[in-house]
Parts: structure tokens; C-alpha cells; sequence
């Protein structure tokens, strides 16, 4: 009974912490990039126009 006990509780253990680490809100943020607030065309919309006239 113990040694079934000494298996399941630490894999039981680093199943917790890495349900806990793939949920939290910061996982897919990465401070090294730019801002992905914004939308991916943006700039190209406020871009001015060539000279088409």
C-alpha cells in the first residue's frame, strides 16, 4: 500500500502543477515583443496614398 502511495502522490503532485501552469493568463504573454493589442494591419490602413491622382 505504501509503494503504491509513494508513485501516486508525486505524479499526482506534478499533474497539479502543470494543469496550474497551462492555465495561467500570463503563459502566452512574452514582454520581448511588441504589443499585440493592436491590429496586425494598422499601420497599412493609416499608410498614405501614392500617387494615384
Amino acid at each position: 500500500m505504501i509503494d503504491k502511495f509513494t508513485i501516486i502522490l508525486p505524479h499526482v503532485l506534478m499533474a497539479i502543477a502543470i494543469w496550474r501552469l497551462l492555465h495561467r493568463d500570463d503563459l502566452n504573454d512574452d514582454p520581448s515583443l511588441p504589443s499585440r493589442k493592436t491590429p496586425f494591419r494598422k499601420g497599412r490602413e493609416q499608410a498614405p496614398s501614392g500617387g494615384d491622382a
